[in-house]
């Protein structure tokens, strides 16, 4: 089943009184949280592995590794769920 338009996206938008900037936000938001969310998880897990490497005195940053690759995963899988999914409701 096809989705709406752009003609039918317009006339709505225009119904709700949305001007075409904030039509264009509105559609980005989805992809803006993705990309937040990845850059958040991946420093977060990041940070946190140096600072147990620091506390443990550790001279390899062995877990600041460990806690960037959790971010990375975390964070893609994160982000793919929510551009997908949006997506998915744009058709």
């Amino acid at each position: 089943m096809a989705g709406p338009s752009d003609r039918e996206r317009r006339a709505r938008d225009e119904e709700q009184g949305l001007s075409n900037l904030a039509s264009g936000y509105q559609k980005a938001a989805p992809y803006m949280a993705a990309s937040t969310t990845l850059v958040v998880s991946v420093g977060g897990f990041a940070w946190a592995g140096y600072w147990l490497d620091g506390k443990l005195g550790h001279k390899t940053p062995w877990l600041l590794i460990v806690g960037a690759v959790l971010g990375m995963v975390g964070g893609f899988i994160s982000f793919f769920k929510t551009v997908l999914g949006a997506s998915r409701k744009d058709r």
